[in-house]
């Protein structure tokens, strides 16, 4: 693999934050850094990695509530989600109040993202993917070259992302999953935004919301 990863869990919510490391030149990008600042430095430090930006796969608050901070802090770049993820990261300050979070500011990425971009992570290319359905901006990320996806709340081992928010649509992410992600490889592992990784493989045989025997 021409990558390191580290995934672990922050916020109250069990997020899985990541870390992607390009193995050639110690570079890294953190993935949806929701909280816990201290825990994502400390494990970019024991990775012996050098963070230079922030990736986001949407504007939930546990997914992108310590961004601006994280940005400020170390002066690097906040790249995606897509732009219709807006209305979330502008509600951050209310739904972090709502749900009991430390308060997060309102932010705008350096970059909004597009279908078909890339995102650089040292000498590493991730094809961005936008994937509609939990909410309207949502982005995933995928390392062709290392057969990885960072998914965020799309799908889970044996579930799929919430559909019952402003924006969402159920319709959306069933496409998503089934014609933008599937057909990428049954040998993809993913990261999930919550709970252990999986393939795609495994979830076209096993989940019961969106396997290829549901669906013929």
């Amino acid at each position: 693999m021409s990558i390191k990863v580290s995934v672990g869990p922050v916020t109250p919510y069990q997020q899985n934050c990541s870390i992607i490391q390009c193995q050639a030149t110690g570079k890294a990008a953190v993935v949806d850094p929701g909280g816990d600042i201290d825990r994502i430095l400390s494990a970019a430090e024991q990775m012996g990695a050098t963070i230079e930006k922030i990736i986001l796969t949407h504007g939930h608050l546990d997914h992108c509530g310590v961004s601006a901070e994280l940005r400020d802090k170390l002066e690097v770049p906040i790249e995606g989600p897509e732009a219709a993820d807006k209305f979330w990261i502008d509600q951050l300050p209310d739904y972090c109040k709502l749900a009991g979070f430390p308060h997060a500011d309102a932010f705008t990425p350096d970059r909004w993202l597009h279908d078909g971009d890339t995102v650089n992570v040292g000498e590493v290319e991730l094809q961005v993917i936008h994937c509609p359905g939990h909410t309207p901006g949502h982005v995933v990320f995928v390392s062709d070259e290392n057969r990885i996806a960072w998914v965020g709340d799309v799908i889970f081992q044996g579930s799929i992302g919430r559909t019952d928010f402003p924006m969402s649509k159920h319709d959306d992410l069933i496409h998503s999953i089934r014609d933008k992600l599937f057909p990428l490889g049954d040998d993809i592992t993913f990261v999930p935004g919550h709970g252990p990784t999986s393939t795609f493989g495994q979830e076209r045989q096993t989940n019961p919301f969106v396997a290829d025997s549901r669906y013929g």
